[in-house]
């Protein structure tokens, strides 16, 4: 009997093994890693097209005559081509001067299709260049600044309250100032009368250089620190 036993209870351990496996998880198969051409494709649709540029001269080092490099060539320079166009739209010619290059490097076979591009960087570097030319004409049209600070972008002018002759001169100055670079004024004054008859005196002498001159003039009041125009210059 004790065979026999033994036997039967093999077996009932053996069915619950069998039955355990049977019942067990199975291990979900794990998914296989894009491939290089995909994961070109992908850089390409997501805009790292450097990252893809590399990709693609691995794979011409690996496979030179497979047929699938010249379309996705094609796809990385017409990507590279599109960005130049938005870079071009935002004014920013230099970048799309750069995504213009790296497109005719890889489309040597087609420079037509870079050409209307090629054309409207041009014409945006032109453009650039006529507007620096004339901001360097006006400037040396533009007479020289008196008391104010061509380098700043305000400047304090104090005033000589104790003479007339002497506050007069510099009324005259800060006028040229105001009428040729175009300054709103900010009169600093120690004590409130002192602001009317300052005003008076630079409105009249910037009206006479500029009668159509639009500029601003307000007042801030320091007491015990010394009477000053700050002038704000809108041309330079």
């Amino acid at each position: 009997m004790k065979p026999f036993a033994s036997r039967y209870l093999l077996l009932v351990v053996i069915s619950m093994v069998l039955a355990a496996c049977q019942h067990a998880p199975a291990e979900p198969p794990a998914a296989p890693a894009p491939d290089a051409w995909q994961q070109l494709e992908h850089n390409i649709a997501t805009g790292e097209l450097a990252t893809a540029e590399d990709q693609l001269n691995t794979l011409q080092g690996q496979f030179a005559n497979d047929s699938r490099l010249e379309p996705v060539q094609r796809e990385l320079a017409e990507a590279y081509l599109q960005r130049s166009q938005v870079f071009l739209q935002k004014g920013d010619v230099n970048a799309a001067a750069t995504a213009l290059s790296r497109a005719r490097v890889l489309m040597p076979k087609a420079p037509a299709l870079t050409g209307g591009v090629n054309g409207a960087i041009a014409q945006a570097r032109k453009a650039d260049l006529d507007r620096t030319e004339a901001a360097v004409r006006l400037a040396e049209s533009r007479p020289a600044a008196k008391v104010l600070d061509p380098a700043a972008t305000m400047s304090s002018v104090p005033l000589v309250m104790t003479s007339a002759p002497q506050l007069r001169a510099q009324m005259d100055d800060i006028a040229a100032d105001v009428a040729n670079f175009h300054c709103d004024v900010i009169v600093q004054v120690a004590l409130p009368g002192e602001y009317r008859h300052l005003e008076k005196l630079l409105k009249q002498r910037v009206g006479k250089l500029d009668p159509g001159l639009q500029w601003r003039i307000g007042r801030r009041v320091v007491p015990g620190q010394p009477t000053q125009m700050i002038l704000i210059p809108r041309l330079l």
